[in-house]
């Protein structure tokens, strides 16, 4: 079978296709092949040996695959040869076959592809953990959306809307930001073009936001925290700006606020059945129509480090897919 394969940490360019031996699934595992990879801004970090988990070499990036079940391993029931299914691996979907343990594993409803499967996983499942389990977000909060035009930030729009909280989509361009409003904010704010806590301030009528939705960290960080709402909370997603900000910590007791971690990795782990449950629902709301899964764009299996590098540029909008 064909893989993508990082043989040593680089930049995009260092990935090579390669034929590799198929894969033989162990007990509790299946084979899955491999309709649809999707790509997520960890890929471009993971590749170059700066992310949390360094995987041994060689190995193939993307996290999250669809497809349909080709084999089981030894003693594995309730499952078939055939059936559709969405995994979550960590890294190395980007190959016509992978292994994936059951507890990795949520079944595709009928009305949903492959493709608009294939990307939930991370992007989705970790913004339904930011806001459902650590927030706790409820109907009539604001919700204020960084990087909104980004795959967890549209997955964030989107979830915001369906979960009854009023949407405020911050992005760095009018593109950007016409895009968060199709996947359903209420409000935009351009932070370029407008001082960030001023325009929160502006737009929750001085009263500020409840819940803050941060996956780019760097200087949007500050101003965002003093944007926030009394007893707000603030969910620290992820650092795609590059920097890990510095806050003082005077601005937590002056807004009497919360400061949360969103590690949707070790979540999964430590609460599987949450995590399936919240699956389920990201499943059954996309075939629904209720989420878009809004795709970016679709690349072949050579095309990834272009993929790759408009990940890195910030350019894409939603999620980039690598089609078997």
């Amino acid at each position: 079978m064909r893989a993508l394969l990082a043989k040593a940490f680089g930049p995009p360019d260092t990935l090579v296709v390669e034929d590799v031996p198929d894969p033989v699934p162990g007990p509790g595992e299946v084979v899955v092949r491999v309709r649809a990879a999707a790509l997520n801004f960890f890929d471009t970090l993971i590749i170059e040996n700066r992310y949390q988990f360094k995987p041994p070499l060689p190995f193939s990036p993307s996290a999250e695959c669809a497809g349909t079940i080709e084999a089981l391993g030894p003693g594995v029931e309730g499952w078939a040869v055939g059936e559709r299914v969405a995994a979550y691996l960590g890294w190395g979907a980007a190959r016509e076959r992978v292994v994936a343990p059951l507890d990795r594993l949520t079944r595709i409803p009928e009305g949903l592809g492959f493709e608009g499967a294939a990307g939930l996983t991370v992007t989705y499942g970790t913004s339904l953990h930011a806001l459902k389990d650590r927030a706790r977000i409820r109907p009539g909060e604001t919700l204020a959306v960084l990087g909104a035009a980004g795959g967890t930030g549209l997955a964030a729009v989107e979830l915001g809307r369906v979960m009854g909280a009023r949407v405020i989509a911050c992005a760095s361009a009018p593109d950007k930001l016409e895009l968060a409003r199709g996947h359903g904010a209420h409000e935009t704010l351009d932070y370029r073009a407008e001082d960030l806590k001023e325009g929160l301030k502006r737009l929750t009528g001085s009263k500020g936001v409840d819940v803050i939705y941060d996956p780019v960290g760097g200087d949007l960080a500050e101003p965002a925290l003093r944007a926030i709402a009394w007893e707000g909370r603030y969910l620290v997603v992820g650092f795609a700006g590059g920097e890990i900000p510095r806050v003082p910590f005077n601005l937590m007791l002056l807004k009497g606020c919360d400061v949360m971690g969103v590690f949707w990795g070790a979540f999964l782990k430590r609460d599987p059945a949450r995590h399936r449950a919240n699956m389920d629902d990201l499943m059954r709301w996309t075939a629904d129509g209720r989420l878009t899964a809004h795709v970016h764009g679709v690349y072949s299996l050579e095309e990834t480090p272009e993929a790759l590098r408009v990940i890195a540029a910030r350019e894409a909008r939603g999620k980039v897919l690598i089609r078997m």
